[in-house]
């Protein structure tokens, strides 16, 4: 469907120059979406794959065990987009005070986004609606410390910022001036409440998505923010009961792809293909995740049946290996606070998990050893290799 700039441009003065800012038109578009057949059976089979995702996190025997990896998994995926180098076996050693192998501020901004999303969902089950003021309270946490601690977390920018380039000049994009941040994001909090009219839920992610991108609200942090609104709507709106859906990875996967489609909603107005590539990128990762967490269950059953031939030593095994479902990467030390289990115990049936290739050391210390459940890691680890040097 043809359809004019998706909002207006504005002359803003910065850093000594005058660049053409983007203003974007209120949601939800106008005219309306052109519901092709193929688009409607396309964000029909994504509701779908959510449904089969959904039913089974349900089916997981202790879904805040695969929730504690699915979300620090998201995290690094969500911090590589914006360039840190910190994999999911160094936020996990980083998370046990251990020296991860990657520079500190990489890791420390990918710790913030775990503290992050946990803060949305927490307010979000406080009944605190998806809002400005629930945005900016997470992004203050995504800021805190290391990078991007100076560039006024939990506030909207009171200065103008630009996307690529060195400057507003050479810009691939120049989101609205500072002094418009305020209206676009109180119309976009407007339709995240159903004003002026109601929009279904896959539908408003995808939407608010966008426009969120387009605002670019913070002085930093936005790509990442931008990416927590899709699964804090999708939990908020009831489609998902667990924050077990994050796109990142398709994002990273598709990169360019996915910011030719930004850009391409507010030149022309074309929302019709960027629905088809969220309603693809809802429809492989969520089945993507459905198949991780029935090969975790499958782990966890076929290493529990093996653990239980060990006679008397099964008992005190089995406690620590439900407890490295939790922390895949663990000191012996807070396996015996976890478990409860003495440490000369615990030392026994980490041998035992060790002799049977369920876990192995990545550290060659005498005290307070850190050990691996190697093949869970493993699978929760595709998609976050780091690109080679």
């Amino acid at each position: 469907m043809k359809r004019d700039l998706q909002g207006r441009y504005v002359s803003t003065s910065t850093v000594g120059e005058v660049a053409r800012a983007f203003v974007p038109a209120p949601l939800p578009p106008s005219p309306a979406i052109d519901w092709t057949p193929e688009l409607r059976d396309k964000f029909d089979k994504a509701l779908l794959a959510l449904g089969r995702l959904d039913s089974v996190s349900m089916l997981l025997p202790d879904t805040s065990l695969f929730i504690y990896m699915y979300v620090r998994k998201e995290a690094v995926l969500s911090s590589m987009i914006e360039g840190t180098q910190s994999s999911l076996s160094d936020l996990l050693l980083f998370e046990l005070d251990q020296e991860p192998g990657v520079p500190y501020d990489d890791v420390r901004e990918v710790s913030n986004y775990v503290a992050a999303l946990s803060r949305g969902l927490e307010l979000l089950e406080e009944e605190l609606p998806l809002s400005l003021r629930l945005l900016r309270e997470i992004h203050g946490i995504l800021l805190a410390k290391g990078r991007g601690s100076e560039q006024a977390p939990g506030e909207f920018r009171s200065s103008q910022n630009w996307i690529g380039g060195t400057r507003p000049g050479n810009a691939v994009f120049v989101p609205p001036p500072a002094d418009e941040v305020m209206r676009c994001m109180g119309d976009l909090e407007l339709f995240l409440h159903d004003q002026p009219e109601s929009t279904p839920a896959l539908l408003k992610a995808a939407l608010a998505h966008v426009q969120f991108e387009t605002i670019h609200p913070f002085l930093d942090g936005n790509g990442r923010l931008g990416r927590l609104l899709i699964t804090l709507l999708l939990c908020e709106q009831g489609v998902l009961r667990e924050p077990m859906l994050y796109l990142s990875l398709y994002f990273k996967t598709h990169r360019q792809y996915y910011y030719e489609l930004l850009n391409t909603v507010r030149l022309t107005g074309d929302w019709e293909n960027w629905l088809d590539f969220f309603a693809e990128a809802i429809i492989t990762t969520a089945s993507q995740a459905a198949e991780t967490a029935q090969e975790l269950v499958d782990l966890s059953s076929d290493d529990q049946e093996r653990l239980a031939t060990l006679g008397r030593a099964s008992g005190s095994a089995l406690r620590v290996h439900r407890a490295l479902l939790e922390r895949p990467i663990a000191t012996s030390g807070w396996l015996v606070e976890r478990t409860g289990i003495t440490a000369a115990t615990v030392n026994k049936s980490l041998a035992h998990l060790e002799r049977l290739g369920i876990v192995r050391e990545v550290t060659a210390q005498k005290r307070n050893r850190v050990f691996s459940y190697a093949r869970y890691v493993e699978i929760m680890e595709r998609g976050t290799e780091l690109p080679e040097s």
